[in-house]
């Protein structure tokens, strides 16, 4: 069966992380959630969180990428990389020779990242085989944390899409473990 992608997000998106699933345990979170269920709105980036790796297994893990055509804008060697990560600095991957859509991928740096990474799930709405943070979680984290208006339409938007599988007690927990951890 050949995959059918809607846009470029989705493709390189499916790309990246069936790279990312052989090395690592990894997660997709924020804007493509939304974007991946049915919203129409622009992004240049999807946004991904990976466990703590040491350095050799994210070396192995970037010359895969590499080896597939993908490219990390900060730099080409992978110990310099790993240094970003662990100083908590996202690093960003992209096609070569194409400097949009863009891979932002960081470590996940506390216990709420580790919650998601435990609670990651595929979301079939999406039509895409890749880890997703909860639909409670995005909406959580838009909500209480990040408080745009582009994130609260977002929130808004997974609200109407998945009313019926939404849990309002864990999105109320969740909120309570975001003013714990990030405010």
């Amino acid at each position: 069966m050949v995959a059918k992608y809607r846009n470029i997000l989705d493709k390189f998106c499916t790309d990246f992380c069936s790279i990312l699933d052989k090395h690592v345990k990894y997660i997709v979170v924020s804007g493509f959630v939304v974007i991946a269920s049915g919203r129409t709105r622009g992004t240049e980036d999807v946004d991904v969180i990976i466990e703590k790796i040491d350095n050799l297994r994210f070396i192995k893990l970037h010359n895969e990428l590499i080896g597939h055509k993908f490219l990390c804008m900060q730099s080409d060697d992978p110990n310099e990389i790993y240094d970003y990560l662990k100083d908590n600095t996202s690093i960003r991957y992209t096609y070569r020779n194409k400097p949009l859509p863009q891979m932002e991928l960081k470590f996940a740096k506390d216990s709420l990242d580790n919650y998601q990474l435990k609670n990651r799930v595929k979301i079939p709405l999406t039509g895409l085989d890749i880890w997703f943070s909860s639909i409670d979680m995005n909406i959580a984290f838009k909500e209480e944390y990040l408080r745009s208006e582009k994130d609260l339409e977002d929130a808004k938007h997974l609200r109407i899409v998945y009313s019926e599988e939404i849990n309002e007690n864990e999105i109320k927990e969740i909120k309570k473990m975001i003013r714990k951890t990030k405010l």
